[in-house]
């Protein structure tokens, strides 16, 4: 396995060298600034977004974006410190507007890698926007680093299916950080959305900020499903790498013609 191809550590040269040898492919991880109950730190998601994807690129070749850190967690409210916000607004205008400068430059292709639940509906939004943006010039997807496969999501929900500082979260950090984890002061805290019709911040679920058993978390558990889930990430962008539009463009020259910029 090699190293994973960093872009943030690269002049522009080596980085147009890589867009032309390789599939013109970019990852994109996107994590969090938000509480993560009293053990986690705050950059929990970022780290498993990050490392995931240096995981992937290493195995495929495929470039790493910087990630984004700061994105949606306002469902957090400010009950715990730690928690710093975009709107959701701004995080679809921060997305499209790396994709435009992805496109401009001469990628082809763009996954976004996400580890923040919070993310969901505002990254499908941006990916709405951006797939008819540039029709033909780049491709973009988004995927979720907690349902990269269906055995990864089953275990994820395991404890808690709106889970969050949960038993997976906490075997990963133990894995990939373990300097920064606090067991000593860890807290579980039961799903209590089950039934529910409506949906409801954190505030209104949970006394510490945690859904789920993080006092199961295992390090040597964690390094298992790091590796189920990096490897599942590799499978997908080596299947991506190839990947074109179903149809020909003669079938959507639509939107070809149609296409102009929009405030993303």
């Amino acid at each position: 396995m090699s190293a994973p191809v960093l872009i943030e550590f690269l002049p522009w040269p080596e980085i147009a060298e890589l867009r032309d040898e390789g599939a013109g492919m970019l990852l994109l991880p996107l994590g969090a600034t938000e509480q993560h109950g009293p053990h986690l730190p705050v950059n929990t998601d970022t780290v498993i977004a990050t490392r995931v994807c240096e995981y992937a690129s290493s195995v495929t070749g495929t470039p790493l974006l910087p990630p984004l850190s700061y994105t949606v967690s306002s469902g957090h409210t400010a009950k715990w410190p730690g928690t710093f916000s975009l709107t959701h607004e701004a995080l679809i205008e921060t997305v499209g507007s790396i994709a435009e400068w992805a496109a401009k430059t001469g990628w082809s292709k763009l996954l976004l890698v996400n580890s923040h639940f919070g993310n969901d509906a505002s990254l499908r939004v941006a990916v709405e926007k951006i797939r008819l943006e540039f029709p033909g010039s780049l491709q973009i997807g988004l995927k979720h680093t907690f349902q990269l496969s269906q055995s990864i999501w089953d275990y994820f929900i395991s404890d808690a299916e709106d889970l969050h500082a949960n038993r997976a979260e906490t075997d990963l950090l133990l894995h990939l950080a373990p300097e920064t984890v606090r067991m000593e002061a860890v807290e579980d805290d039961p799903d209590r959305t089950a039934g529910t019709v409506f949906s409801y911040p954190v505030a209104q679920t949970s006394l510490n900020g945690v859904t789920g058993s993080p006092s199961l978390g295992n390090a040597e558990r964690g390094a298992r499903l790091f590796t189920e889930m990096g490897n599942a990430l590799a499978e997908l962008i080596e299947s991506a790498s190839s990947e074109q539009p179903p149809l020909e463009p003669s079938h959507w020259d639509c939107l070809l013609k149609n296409t102009t910029r929009t405030n993303l």
